[in-house]
C-alpha cells in the first residue's frame, strides 16, 4: 500500500495541463514582443523612422498592456481566464498581421502600441493568477517553471523572426507570426479552468501534520480593503522601480557595450546571456519562494541587482559585463518570479486577479519611462553613466520599500 501510495504522486493531474498553458502563454506572448525589436532595421530601411519612433511604439504597447492588465484581471476574478484569453488573444494576433500591411507612423502606434498593447495584457495577469490559484504548497516553484516560458520565448521567438523576414519580408513575417500566436492562443485558452475543484486539488494539499509556512496566507482581502492598505500600494511602487530598472538595462545595455567598443555579435550575446542566466533564476527563486517567502527572495534579488548594478559602472569589457549578465540575470528572473507569489502571500486569492493587475499596472508605467528617461539622459550627458546612477538609485529606493513591506491582515470574515 505505501510503495502504491507514493507511485500515485505520479498520475496525471490537470494541473499539468494548466502549468503547460501558462508556461506557453508566457512563451509566445512576451516572445511576440521582443520579436519587435528585429523588425527594426526592415521598417528604418523601407520608411525612414527613426529609433525614437519604433521605440515610442514598444513603450505605448508596454503601457496599454499594464492599464488593461487591471480590467483583465478583474473580469478574470470574475469569469475565469478562458474567455479572457480568447478576447485578447485575437487582439494580439490582430495587432501583429495587420502590421503586414504597415504604410504610416499612425498606424505603427494603433496596430502595435494599442492593438497589440491590448492583447499583450493577459500574458501576466492570467497566467500567473491562474497558477496561483492551482498551487498552494508549490506555488512558487511552479510560479517559476512558468515565467521560465518567457525566458524560453525570449530566446526562440526573435529567432523565428529573423529567419522568417530572410526567406520571406518582413509583411509576410509579421502575418505568419501574428496568425500562428492567434491561433495557438486561443486553442490554449480552451484547455483553462480558473480554479481546481476540490477532487482535483489532492496533490496540492498541505501535509496536515506540518505547520503551515509563516508567510502562507489561508484567508484573502477583498479588493476594496486591499486598496486601503500599505502593503498594496508598497508592492505597486516596488514593482514600478524594479521594471523601470529592469526594462531600462534590457533595451540599454547593447548599445552601452557598443559604444564602450564591443562588436554588434558580443554585443547581442550579452543580451542573451541576460535572457538565459534569467531562466535559471526563475527556476531557482520559484523553488526558494516556497521555502523562505517571497519578500525573502526579493530582497536577495535587491542585493544581487545592487551590486551588479555598481559593478557595470566599471564594467567596460566584455568579460565584466558578462560577469555583470550573470549576477543581473539571476536577479532578473526572480524579480519576475516572485512578483505574483507576494501579492497572493499578502492578500489571499480570492481577488488575486484584480490585484495583480494593478500590481503589473504600476510595474509597466515604470517600465515605459525607464528606457526613455535613459535615452534622454543619454542624449544630454553623452554617456550612460547618468541612466546608470539613476537606475541605481531607483534600485535602492525599492529595496527599501520592500524592506519595509509587512503583512497585510485580512479583516474579520474576509476569506475566500
Amino acid at each position: 500500500m505505501k510503495r502504491m501510495r507514493n507511485f500515485s504522486f505520479f498520475k496525471f493531474h490537470y494541473g499539468q495541463v494548466i502549468a503547460s498553458v501558462c508556461f506557453s502563454i508566457q512563451a509566445i506572448g512576451i516572445g511576440v514582443y521582443i520579436a519587435y525589436g528585429v523588425f527594426f532595421n526592415p521598417l528604418m530601411a523601407e520608411f525612414g523612422w527613426s529609433r525614437a519612433v519604433l521605440s515610442g511604439a514598444s513603450s505605448v504597447a508596454f503601457f496599454i498592456m499594464g492599464v488593461c492588465g487591471i480590467w483583465v484581471g478583474r473580469l478574470n476574478d470574475r469569469f475565469g481566464p478562458r474567455k479572457i484569453m480568447v478576447v485578447t488573444a485575437v487582439f494580439l494576433g490582430t495587432g501583429y498581421l495587420l502590421m503586414s500591411r504597415l504604410t504610416a507612423i499612425w498606424q505603427l502606434y494603433l496596430l502595435y502600441g494599442i492593438v497589440f498593447g491590448i492583447g499583450l495584457s493577459s500574458v501576466d495577469v492570467i497566467a500567473l493568477s491562474t497558477i496561483a490559484r492551482w498551487y498552494t504548497r508549490k506555488r512558487g516553484m511552479m510560479t517559476g517553471i512558468v515565467k521560465v516560458g518567457t525566458g524560453a520565448g525570449q530566446l526562440t521567438l526573435p529567432l523565428l523572426a529573423s529567419f522568417l523576414i530572410a526567406a520571406y519580408g518582413w509583411r509576410t513575417a509579421y502575418l505568419i507570426i501574428g496568425t500562428a500566436a492567434m491561433l495557438i492562443l486561443v486553442t490554449m485558452a480552451q484547455l483553462l479552468r480558473r480554479d481546481p475543484g476540490e477532487r482535483e486539488r489532492w496533490w496540492d494539499r498541505p501535509n496536515p501534520h506540518k505547520a503551515p509556512p509563516r508567510f502562507a496566507s489561508a484567508n484573502s482581502v477583498t479588493f476594496e480593503h486591499a486598496t486601503h492598505t500599505a502593503a498594496l500600494w508598497i508592492i505597486c511602487c516596488v514593482n514600478f522601480t524594479l521594471v523601470f530598472c529592469l526594462m531600462t538595462v534590457m533595451v540599454h545595455i547593447v548599445p552601452h557595450a557598443r559604444d564602450i567598443g564591443i562588436a554588434a555579435a558580443p554585443a547581442a550575446g550579452v543580451l542573451s546571456a541576460i535572457g538565459g542566466i534569467s531562466m535559471l533564476g526563475r527556476f531557482v527563486t520559484g523553488i526558494a519562494i516556497d521555502y523562505i517567502g517571497s519578500k525573502r527572495v526579493m530582497i536577495i534579488c535587491f542585493v544581487l541587482l545592487l551590486a551588479g548594478l555598481l559593478w557595470l559602472q566599471i564594467a567596460d569589457t566584455l568579460w565584466m559585463l558578462m560577469m555583470f549578465a550573470c549576477v543581473y540575470g539571476i536577479a532578473h528572473g526572480g524579480f519576475f518570479t516572485a512578483i505574483s507569489p507576494i501579492v497572493a502571500e499578502q492578500f489571499g486569492i480570492g481577488f488575486h486577479g484584480a490585484l495583480f493587475g494593478l500590481v503589473v499596472c504600476f510595474g509597466t508605467t515604470g517600465g515605459a519611462i525607464g528606457p526613455f528617461l535613459a535615452g534622454w539622459l543619454f542624449d544630454s550627458y553623452g554617456s550612460y553613466s547618468a541612466p546608470f546612477w539613476l537606475v541605481t538609485a531607483i534600485s535602492t529606493v525599492g529595496f527599501g520599500l520592500i524592506l519595509a513591506l509587512k503583512p497585510a491582515a485580512p479583516k474579520e470574515g474576509e476569506k475566500s
